[in-house]
């Protein structure tokens, strides 16, 4: 990894360093020196270290770097920026001891705790706690996906203004900020938790054995929790703006500040980090949901119980507050660190190469500070071929991504038969390894492999190859328990009109209500709505683990006495098909995301240098516009079609209680096939149409001054190419 000198004398002031241009001393335009030559300590780039760009086609975007030929009317100038600190703090308090951290390995620490927090927060709690609001507040599936989108919907309200004025701002400061707004959502989300009160459930009641002669109170306080998914989009809305600059201007702080071949290693660093934050989202979050939501207040609940709540909000608690401290240490970063400016050249080199090179105005240093620059920059994005068809593919990932991460434990906890807690454990056991690891090994082999430009979007374009094989998992599926009077004995569904009918000739005489939901599983292995529809008229607490036991029972029946008994909870399901489904889950998972890395570097060298943030913002806002929007939505829409059993609130539809495990893995498979497909398509295209500078970065990097050279000077250089 390279290291850089920590600079603490920048220069009072500066002439401006020219270069005359006679035509006897240049070839091409270009004063040519040895190959061996380098500059010295405390000057500028020779002119001749850029010999190897100046026989480059022209570009637009990269004009003064790649295209130094407008012979004879030009001259290369290196002209000091001004006086800028390069000092880590904050204002004037800036102590020595802080300037080991003044590195590009010191500030990638702190930017991995803020992404690893905004993935364990977004990614992770909100995911994994779905079920749980879904049960606490009473929303449907398509509302708990409009909770997720909100964080994809705040980002593209913001994106253009933070990725085109924070890329020609103080990117450190803006980080930082967005920071502490993240923290402010992750307090807002858990609100509800308080302000709606203790969570009521009238167990005895509910679970009323038969003959049912209580009935439960119908009351306006139940109905009207739904309407805290206000403050819940809220709380999302805020994440949303606040982790903006995360992964545009953090991004881009990153490449700029480190060697171009060193940038793909660092960059997997932090994507890995946002990854293995979802994944201790999981596991975190699924421990707290074996917490009672209400700490402290006892209950006869248990975590098998379909009408448990656990403590959702203590991780949402702890997300703010750890949010504050990680930004303290962003915002003392300075603009630049110490002896970033000899890279500019280096990443100049793979600049995607545009037909015209006519907006000469994108080499100006001012280029892109003010408004008035913002519609030729879109412009010139939306020239870039390469570019748009890479944004249209992350959208496709992003669909995917987004729904599978919300709904995924939702998944297995259905086809599974698993508890909340479990089944959010187990989908973090499944994102550590493939998220986590696909991401890095990504970053690495473009590393190793030494992949530039096609050869990148190639290796993309492979990882969604392998991606659409492993989508054809969701093929197979569990069979569901059989539930008396929903499925059939094979699992399917008995509501094919659309009306549930609970009563059989054996709880008739019952007068069960279909609000007491609490199953039980009988001693013939079919689950009952309740122990009241299963006909049972006694119970003790004689089970294994406390569980309660009902017995004489009239529905599931015995042999020998006539009468049968049931437990507490839901049936366990026996899945064969469970290996391979999380085997299969796990390699979709994997690819998905070991194309993330390579994609996102193919975006950074196909769009020229000044435009890097206000591209990575651009992209982002199509990827969350078509993708990351809808993704929640549609996913939750295509879930709630699979639902068998709805909560009846006196008359008015609550959350799903049962759902169709083979509809559910079907609708998964087209969702999954069609977006898998279209990503394919725009990968190829992409890889036709890519046509990179024909100059190498690592010949440029022979004629760029040393490290120790370019560190001396800690005040950064420009380059600007002006009229004679």
């Amino acid at each position: 990894m390279p290291q850089h000198a920590t600079g603490d004398k920048p220069f009072a002031s500066m002439l401006p360093l020219t270069f005359p241009g006679p035509a006897s001393a240049l070839e091409n335009g270009v004063e040519h020196a040895p190959p061996g030559r380098r500059a010295s300590p405390g000057s500028p780039l020779s002119p001749g270290s850029l010999r190897s760009a100046a026989h480059s086609p022209p570009d637009a975007c990269s004009q003064p770097l790649c295209d130094l030929g407008k012979r004879g009317a030009h001259e290369m100038r290196y002209v000091s920026a001004g006086p800028q600190s390069t000092a880590c703090g904050w204002r004037a308090f800036a102590p020595a001891c802080l300037q080991a951290f003044n590195t590009p390995k010191g500030f990638l620490l702190f930017l991995c705790a803020a992404s690893f927090l905004q993935g364990m927060t977004v990614n992770g709690f909100i995911n994994t706690v779905v079920t749980s609001i879904e049960r606490r507040f009473h929303l449907h599936s398509c509302q708990s996906g409009l909770v997720a989108s909100a964080y994809d919907i705040a980002a593209c309200l913001c994106l253009a203004f933070v990725s085109y004025f924070g890329g020609s701002g103080h990117r450190p400061r803006w980080l930082g900020r967005g920071v502490l707004v993240m923290g402010a959502g992750s307090l807002v989300f858990a609100l509800p938790h308080f302000a709606a009160g203790p969570y009521e459930v009238q167990v005895d009641a509910w679970a009323a054995a038969c003959p049912a002669n209580r009935s439960a109170a119908c009351g306006d306080r139940a109905s009207g929790l739904s309407g805290y998914r206000l403050v819940f989009m809220l709380g999302q809305f805020l994440h949303g703006v606040g982790a903006t600059p995360l992964y545009t201007l953090g991004v881009t702080y990153l490449d700029e500040n480190v060697k171009s071949s060193y940038s793909p290693v660092y960059i997997a660093i932090f994507y890995t980090a946002a990854i293995l934050g979802p994944a201790a989202g999981y596991l975190l979050g699924g421990a707290m949901l074996n917490i009672y939501t209400d700490v402290g207040r006892r209950t006869e609940l248990t975590t098998e119980s379909p009408l448990w709540v656990g403590a959702w909000w203590i991780g949402f608690l702890g997300a703010g507050a750890a949010a504050f401290l990680i930004a303290i240490p962003i915002l003392g970063y300075p603009r630049q660190l110490p002896g970033s400016q000899r890279y500019v050249v280096m990443r100049a080199s793979e600049t995607q190469q545009l037909k015209d090179d006519g907006h000469g105005a994108t080499s100006s240093p001012d280029f892109g500070k003010t408004i008035r620059d913002l519609p030729l920059s879109l412009w010139l994005l939306m020239k870039n071929p390469t570019f748009i068809l890479l944004c249209l593919a992350g959208a496709t990932e992003a669909t995917l991504i987004a729904g599978m991460s919300t709904f995924g434990p939702k998944f297995l906890e259905s086809q599974f038969s698993l508890s909340a807690s479990e089944a959010a454990t187990l989908f973090g056991y499944l994102v550590v390894p493939a998220g986590g690891g696909g991401t890095f090994l990504g970053g690495f082999f473009v590393n190793r492999l030494k992949l530039r430009g096609p050869g990148v979007v190639r290796f993309c374009l492979l990882c969604a190859l392998v991606g659409l094989l492993g989508i054809s998992v969701f093929s197979l599926h569990c069979p569901n328990v059989p539930m008396a009077g929903v499925t059939d004995s094979d699992g399917g569904s008995l509501l094919l009109e659309g009306r549930l009918n609970l009563t059989m000739p054996c709880n008739v005489a019952c007068a069960c209500r279909p609000e007491h939901y609490s199953p039980v599983c009988g001693s013939d292995g079919v689950m009952y709505y309740s122990p009241c529809h299963a006909g049972c008229r006694a119970a003790s607490q004689t089970g294994l683990g406390g569980q309660k036991v009902y017995r004489d029972c009239s529905c599931p029946q015995n042999l020998s006495s006539g009468l049968g008994q049931a437990t507490a909870g839901t049936c366990s399901s026996a899945c064969p098909r469970k290996p391979l489904l999380l085997g299969f889950v796990f390699v979709v998972i994997f690819f998905t995301f070991l194309s993330s890395i390579p994609a996102l570097m193919a975006t950074l060298r196909c769009v020229c240098d000044r435009q890097r943030s206000f591209a990575l913002g651009i992209q982002w806002i199509v990827v969350r516009t078509l993708g990351g929007i809808p993704g929640p939505i549609a996913f939750g829409w295509v879930i709630d079609k699979a639902c068998l059993l709805w909560q009846d609130q006196c008359g008015r539809q609550g959350s799903c209680l049962v759902y169709w495990n083979s509809a559910m893995s079907r609708y998964m498979l087209i969702m999954g096939l069609l977006y898998k497909v279209l990503g394919v398509l725009f990968f190829s295209a992409a890889c036709f149409l890519y046509k990179p500078l024909a100059a190498s970065s690592d010949g440029l990097e022979a004629s760029l001054p040393s490290q120790s050279s370019a560190s001396g000077n800690p005040t950064p250089l420009q380059l600007r190419s002006d009229e004679v």
